[in-house]
């Protein structure tokens, strides 16, 4: 109906669209996200779906707060959100995420995935390392504390930056993607 839409990470900042030689953990950037979701916002869509898995990257989704608005150091150790874009307030956001790891540890974001992304095990200690510091920051900017929530480590920590915006969307929530296919597809089922 034109007032709704749906946003695949894979399709814009995928694993997928690598090839295994190319691969690169420290470098992807979630930015390609973003710039999908900043388009779909320009075409007036505030009801948002967002799948975030199969991606390519580990930035904590640094990458797609950047397109959004977001000021980020190069390290990812400093955030100003001043510039984040307005219409977020507007936008109903249901985020697809069928993963429950948090941000960091042996469990997180670089420790689970960053393998499949081309990560060394020293790259995956700098990986959680980088995002840490990137934790500390934006949970600073934000004063939510996101990095123990079950899926903050999902699609490189994509989870976590979102979830750490929350409080800028009209809402937003994570679940688990057969729900929200269930929930978009067959309307009876979202009157839960």
């Amino acid at each position: 109906d034109g007032g709704a839409g749906f946003v695949e990470m894979a399709r814009a900042s995928g694993l997928s669209l690598v090839a295994a030689g190319e691969r690169d953990a420290w470098a992807a950037t979630s930015r390609g996200t973003g710039d999908v979701l900043r388009a779909v916002l320009d075409a007036g869509i505030r009801e948002i779906a967002l799948g975030i898995g199969g991606s390519a990257t580990t930035d904590g989704g640094a990458g797609l707060l950047r397109a959004l608005g977001a000021e980020i150091s190069d390290d990812l150790r400093a955030v100003d959100l001043a510039g984040l874009d307005p219409r977020l307030g507007e936008v109903r956001l249901r985020i697809a995420c069928d993963v429950t790891n948090p941000l960091l540890g042996p469990d997180g974001a670089a420790a689970v995935y960053g393998p499949q992304k081309g990560a060394t095990p020293e790259l995956v200690a700098a990986l959680d390392t980088r995002l840490g510091d990137f934790a500390d920051a934006l949970e600073a900017a934000t004063g939510r504390r996101e990095r123990d929530t079950p899926g903050a480590g999902a699609a490189g920590g994509m989870g976590f930056g979102l979830l750490c915006l929350a409080d800028r969307f009209a809402s937003l929530r994570l679940e688990p993607g057969i729900d929200l296919v269930i929930h978009t597809t067959i309307p009876s089922q979202g009157q839960r």
